[in-house]
């Protein structure tokens, strides 16, 4: 990958990261003055998805061209994070609401803990018509796609024929339509990744994409697309199944939103070059920040309401909401250094419980096979 393009993404991805902390934390009532962008938080995980997209299909064909080599780099880094995440969730949350319950009312869940735990480490929050809140933690819920859509890709990649097709149905029938919907959004990022036409592009077209995809992603926020989808949605299977769709409701304004973000990365490809002077002497920075994307998006929702009711301020004063997310920064930084970044430990160790996984099912396969009658064989 073009060094001026990876890096672009990187950036992408932090400044992503920080539209949905954004979003948070008004929704949240850390700040009660409404943000600047800080509506740009549902579009800023489309772009999530489309990076995913194209990262997993970019390093499988480069390095992790096997089950196994796939497998433990997927789950480490998710595990290395979701494990503590998931399970000092609920300690801040009623750590935080004894303290200041202003920052919990009506704004988290904490029944059924064990539920809500299981289902977040088996990523079955948003399965078929349910949709279980990982306590204060709203921002799991892509996780929970994502994962799937992880499962999703290795299947079409690692196997072939008739056991592609009943794996393919068999994860289908797990999962349901909500995750399924936006499935191919997440796609469109591999195609990105994979199309020979796309990367042919001329420098002229890669310039029109990139700066027609900005008008048009302006366009479509000025005109509140979102919203216009979400009233066909609406209209089309009413109000009830609208809200049973959730996080996946907003699904006929995502699509040509996600054609706009994906015209964007395909335009800015093709021109990075032109680039180098800004994105070069920012490399580390960039690259420093945007190693603590996934802590930031996965931990900042529990942390800012947390730090919230710790410091026990006044959600209308600048100065609060900066202490909250000064607080929220460091331990983020913090954690990251001891989780994600250290997620090679636990990779090695999955790495190595699926190559013993591997043998046996190789022995018993053999077994099988030299048990059976000579007619069978």
């Amino acid at each position: 990958m073009q060094k001026e393009f990876s890096i672009y993404l990187d950036l992408v991805r932090f400044v992503a990261a920080v539209m949905v902390l954004l979003s948070h934390s008004n929704v949240r009532k850390v700040i009660a003055e409404p943000l600047s962008l800080s509506d740009q938080g549902h579009a800023a995980v489309i772009v999530f998805f489309i990076l995913s997209g194209y990262v997993i299909s970019y390093i499988t064909a480069e390095r992790e061209k096997t089950p196994i080599d796939y497998w433990s780099s997927r789950l480490s880094r998710f595990y290395s994070l979701v494990i503590p995440v998931v399970l000092l969730t609920p300690l801040l949350d009623v750590i935080g609401e004894s303290i200041a319950p202003q920052f919990y009312v009506g704004k988290t869940t904490n029944d059924l803990a064990w539920v809500r735990i299981l289902s977040s480490l088996t990523y079955l929050n948003e399965v078929w018509h349910i949709s279980i809140m990982s306590f204060s933690n709203v921002p799991f819920w892509s996780l929970c796609y994502e994962m799937w859509y992880y499962v999703l890709f290795a299947v079409v990649a690692f196997t072939r024929g008739r056991t592609r097709y009943a794996l393919l149905a068999a994860v289908a029938l797990v999962v349901g339509p909500k995750i399924l919907m936006l499935a191919p959004i997440w796609m469109f990022g591999v195609v990105l990744h994979r199309s020979n036409t796309l990367a042919r592009l001329s420098e002229a077209s890669c310039w029109a994409l990139f700066l027609g995809s900005v008008a048009l992603y302006l366009a479509f926020d000025h005109y509140q697309m979102t919203a216009y989808g979400d009233g066909l949605m609406r209209n089309l299977v009413g109000e009830k199944w609208f809200r049973t769709l959730t996080f996946s409701q907003h699904v006929i304004g995502d699509y040509p939103l996600a054609l706009i973000i994906a015209a964007n990365f395909v335009g800015f490809r093709g021109i990075a070059h032109r680039f180098g002077w800004l994105l070069l002497p920012a490399e580390a920075p960039i690259r420093w920040v945007a190693g603590l994307t996934f802590s930031l998006y996965i931990m900042h929702q529990p942390l800012l309401q947390f730090f919230a009711a710790l410091i026990r301020g006044d959600n209308s004063t600048p100065v609060f909401y900066f202490q909250v997310l000064a607080c929220t920064f460091v331990t983020i930084a913090v954690v990251g250094r001891f989780t994600e970044q250290k997620r090679h430990v636990l990779k090695r160790w999955i790495k190595h419980a699926l190559k013993r996984l591997d043998a046996w099912w190789q022995q018993r396969q053999a077994a099988s096979v030299a048990a059976a009658p000579d007619s069978v064989r």
